[in-house]
């Protein structure tokens, strides 16, 4: 979990729309793989850096409304990382939990607080004028 590492990209796309946001996103998610991912196969790559990372650029469609498109756009890129998880890393999965909810509890144990941590911090720059926009 970290204190609002996404916000950069949402404020991002939430000022200059979704292909900026999206562009961003996706060059993040490459920064990040190159700065210690994981790397298995090519697909799981794709998933679980540029395009998750890629989807925080979808909060640019929800312009007048950045507390449903931060929304959206987390629970984007969490659907990524579970898709993911399932895929490639369900082996891991204990046998009574399977690879299903293993994932839905390993991505939601740490994508749900930077939801709430990314939707706190975003309302409060926008409480204080910076993202110009009217709640």
């Amino acid at each position: 979990i970290t204190l609002g590492s996404m916000v950069p990209i949402l404020i991002l796309a939430l000022r200059r729309g979704p292909r900026i946001g999206v562009f961003a996103g996706s060059v993040f998610g490459l920064v990040q793989l190159f700065l210690g991912g994981y790397w298995f196969t090519i697909i799981q790559v794709l998933l679980d850096y540029p395009v998750a990372f890629a989807c925080l650029g979808l909060a640019g469609f929800f312009r007048k409304s950045p507390m449903v498109g931060v929304a959206v756009a987390v629970a984007a890129r969490f659907v990524c990382h579970f898709v993911s998880g399932v895929v490639f890393f369900g082996e891991y999965a204990p046998p009574e939990l399977g690879p299903v909810v293993y994932s839905a509890i390993y991505n939601g144990s740490y994508m749900l607080p930077e939801l709430v941590i990314s939707v706190a911090v975003v309302y409060l720059l926008i409480k204080r004028g910076i993202l110009e926009y009217s709640l």
